[in-house]
């Protein structure tokens, strides 16, 4: 892997004279990016363009786009894609939507993505309430109006007559939420017509000054774990083995589980169902089991943990009642799989972000999460996660919500626009 300073001199980032290379920092890079004639003309671009920013935001949230039910929106945003001269602009086989900014040559292909998906249902009411510059609606935070930053980026680039070395791949991508299981992002850097193309990814996801980096990403395993029994009457065939009973053992030994607080380790379960009335003994129960770690070897440790103890809580509950008339059994199904992995904090990415948060007076504060960018660190791609400005709260909720004042989204905005430019380089 190149060093900060090699790959910053390999992809010229200033705009003049090639910096030397004592002083070809990060730091140094961004400065020359936000101090260009050409970056502040894309800034005051970000800033006139702000209410259709807005009115694109309201737009893409009030598009339904459930899990695995993306499409209405992201045929809508194929067309915004379009609008704004990209090239090759299209949607692949899982409903990803692109289009490539070409660069001059000569610099690695760098992606940008925000996630179509939401996490709500179908039939959600997703009708936006503006009051001033706050927007409430499910989703709009996480992750419609990163949708719109894209855009706006691309419109500003345009306005400033922006060149850069790297081809710029832009992306509204999909399943990014928990059941999706990163489906997008899986498809695109494994299958996808850019695989083994893409040299760095940012992922533009949710709100916040600026400031966040996400550089870990949070590995989770999550199973529907079924416990299946003969089944009976609760009166009549009373002391015959339960898979209720099992799987209430399951449970209690899977929440005396002992994790590391650092690196976090958790686990979790969700959801239950099961059995067909009050006087049954049912026949079948289900929970659904979240795990998720910063490590991958903690996650591992976890998962077989959990896996031994289902077995456990099975064969005591075989032993502990009849199993005259069957025996009980579990199956636990994979429903979920995010790996996980680190970007360096050295690593160029990750300090060029560093530096373009210092350039706008914030504190760089680097944190794990799970998000689209689990996928290529996993694979040993340089990806962050950034926020792109403005206060949010409620995500994930129906009274979610998101206050666009203008100073902060747009200072977010130019931090994660100057983070792309120089990465680009920027000519």
């Amino acid at each position: 892997m190149l060093s900060t300073a090699a790959l910053l001199l390999a992809l010229g980032l200033s705009n003049g004279p090639a910096l030397p290379q004592q002083a070809a920092s990060a730091d140094a890079a961004v400065r020359a990016t936000i101090g260009s004639a050409q970056f502040k003309d894309a800034a005051a671009d970000l800033d006139r363009g702000f209410e259709r920013h807005i009115a694109e935001t309201i737009r893409l949230t009030e598009i339904q786009s459930a899990p695995f039910k993306e499409a209405a929106r992201g045929t809508v945003y194929l067309e915004m894609l379009k609008a704004t001269g990209l090239s090759d602009v299209e949607m692949d086989a899982e409903g990803n939507v692109m289009g490539l900014r070409r660069g001059t040559g000569g610099g690695p292909l760098i992606a940008i993505a925000a996630h179509l998906d939401t996490v709500f249902p179908e039939g959600t009411n997703v009708t936006v309430k503006r009051t001033g510059m706050r927007l409430a609606a499910p989703g709009v935070g996480d992750d419609s109006r990163s949708l719109a930053v894209l855009l706006a980026f691309i419109r500003a680039m345009d306005a400033a007559k922006i060149r850069t070395k790297a081809d710029i791949l832009f992306v509204g991508d999909v399943g990014e939420e928990g059941p999706g299981d990163l489906r997008g992002m899986k498809y695109l850097f494994t299958k996808g017509k850019y695989k083994d193309r893409i040299a760095m990814f940012i992922s533009a996801d949710g709100t916040g000054p600026g400031n966040t980096i996400v550089t870990g990403a949070v590995g989770s395993k999550r199973y529907r774990v079924t416990f299946k029994g003969p089944g009976g009457h609760s009166y009549g065939d009373f002391g015959i083995v339960s898979p209720a009973f099992a799987m209430a053992n399951a449970m209690k030994k899977f929440g005396a589980l002992k994790v590391p607080a650092t690196p976090k380790t958790t686990f979790s379960v969700g959801l239950v169902g099961g059995g067909t009335s009050v006087n049954s003994i049912p026949f079948e129960t289900w929970m659904d089991v979240d795990m998720r770690s910063e490590s991958r070897a903690e996650l591992d440790k976890i998962d077989a943990a959990f896996k031994r103890l289902m077995a456990a809580a099975v064969a005591e509950e075989n032993a502990a009642r009849s199993t005259a008339k069957g025996q009980i059994t579990v199956e636990a199904t994979l429903k979920g799989d995010r790996p996980s992995g680190q970007t360096p904090a050295s690593s160029p990415i990750a300090e060029t972000a560093a530096a373009a948060v210092r350039a706008f007076g914030l504190t760089p504060s680097l944190t794990f999460s799970s998000t689209d960018s689990n996928i290529p660190i996993s694979l040993g791609i340089p990806a962050i996660t950034l926020d792109a400005g403005g206060t949010s709260d409620r995500a994930h909720a129906l009274d979610e919500w998101i206050d666009l004042e203008k100073t902060s989204s747009l200072g977010g905005m130019q931090i994660m626009l100057a983070t792309l430019l120089t990465l680009a380089g920027m000519q």
